[in-house]
């Protein structure tokens, strides 16, 4: 009886950085990761970046460059036991590499069990996530890691990739295969490469030679995975995308909808909960200023208990943030203020609200002039706070709504139309 074959990715997983496809920044000629590996010495790092970019595999190229120790770990299914098991492994070894995928899967306590390991040189961690690991890594863990972000696979890469599987794969390379077209295959794998390989070879495998790949094969071959939520893949954003935008556009019962899809597919509670808190913010702002009270709320509670209660929190915030009024006037006045701080440069702040601290400070009239808002009529002095240059200039519009109308009127009645309220 012959034996089956590996999957078709892992036939075609490099074992050198010349092999690998893609991350050229951090591995072509003269880069940081490739001279580091031929030093010898591998700092620890997290590598960021989408599913099928090279993450596990990079790790794997770096343990076999430096015939060193490797061990691994998914912190979906490992806990503090099984990782103390590998540092105590460690500590009668050399040179241990320790990857984890999915390292922001890992709780506090499980990253506070790296620290020491890392800190005293027993293991080399190589961590692998596909979230911001500013966010879901610890800033002890964090600060004593480089963090390399891998990108996307580009559509020449990819081609490339799949040319390469057809000519060089053991199995493939022996059977009658032309690839006429490569839309299809790249558009569902969505820049993931394993994807896109497990795939290809999905379509070879329901096909006898002589067989021709086209984009109406693989739709067809393809046609009930594509409809499945793949929260590590090109659906991941589009549904997310798709969820922001119904709640922008005020519509609750597509809000929820999208959030069924995601909660269904074992979406990441906090990163629902942080889309709705940036929501919130950017694209409702003051004209409900409860809205980010509650997204704040959302993220607090959802990260306590998790699925499946945390499902009733999310769709309250949903529905709530839907069904808001909107305004992205914060949103446009912060943009606008960077934007003439970047063109107008470091401009000086008038004498007269300047701190002054000490007599000298005094003496050169910093503070001089200087009027206590409270020290007047409704608390409020008609001064100058902008730099000469640009003062009267208008950074903040009010949105049409009822709240910052209000806001319009006041600033108005204080300002007499100086900003053009």
């Amino acid at each position: 009886m012959s034996s089956i074959p590996a999957p078709l990715a892992e036939r075609l997983r490099p074992e050198s950085l010349d092999d690998l496809v893609g991350q050229k920044h951090l591995t072509g000629p003269g880069s940081i990761l490739r001279t580091a590996l031929e030093q010898g010495k591998m700092p620890s790092m997290i590598l960021w970046g989408p599913p099928g970019t090279g993450k596990t595999t990079m790790a794997n190229i770096i343990a076999h460059t430096l015939h060193s120790p490797f061990y691994t770990l998914s912190a979906i299914s490992s806990g503090v036991k099984e990782l103390r098991e590998v540092i105590e492994k460690a500590q009668h070894q050399q040179k241990v590499i320790l990857f984890i995928d999915e390292i922001h899967r890992f709780n506090k306590g499980q990253q506070d069990a790296l620290l020491g390991a890392v800190e005293k040189g027993i293991i080399t961690l190589i961590g692998a996530t596909t979230e911001n690991p500013s966010f879901e890594v610890n800033s002890a863990l964090l600060s004593r890691c480089q963090v390399y972000v891998l990108r996307p696979l580009g559509k020449e890469e990819l081609v490339g990739l799949l040319h390469m599987a057809l000519n060089q794969d053991p199995v493939l390379q022996k059977r009658k295969i032309e690839l006429q077209e490569t839309e299809a295959l790249i558009n569902i794998s969505g820049g993931d490469a394993r994807k896109l390989l497990n795939l290809l070879e999905l379509v070879t495998d329901a096909q006898r030679d002589p067989l021709i790949i086209t984009d109406q094969l693989v739709m067809d071959t393809a046609q009930q995975r594509i409809a499945l939520y793949d929260k590590k893949g090109e659906q991941h954003y589009d549904i997310i995308s798709a969820f922001i935008k119904s709640m922008r556009g005020s519509d609750p019962n597509a809000a929820v909808y999208w959030l069924a899809r995601m909660i269904e597919g074992g979406e990441d509670v906090k990163f629902i909960a942080r889309r709705m808190l940036i929501l919130a913010s950017e694209d409702i702002g003051n004209a409900n200023p409860n809205a980010l009270l509650l997204a704040n709320a959302t993220f607090d509670a959802v990260s306590k208990i998790g699925y499946p209660e945390s499902r009733i929190i999310l769709s309250q915030c949903a529905i709530y943030l839907a069904s808001s009024a909107k305004s992205n006037a914060s949103y446009m006045a912060i943009g606008e203020a960077l934007a003439t701080v970047k063109q107008t440069g470091d401009l000086p702040v008038p004498l007269h609200i300047r701190n002054a601290p000490t007599r000298l400070m005094k003496n050169m009239d910093y503070g001089k002039g200087y009027e206590y808002s409270h020290s007047y009529d409704k608390n409020f002095s008609p001064q100058e706070y902008l730099p000469e240059e640009i003062k009267g200039k208008t950074f903040f519009e009010p949105g049409k709504n009822a709240r910052e109308e209000e806001l319009r009127t006041h600033l108005k009645n204080l300002w007499k139309n100086k900003y053009g309220y």
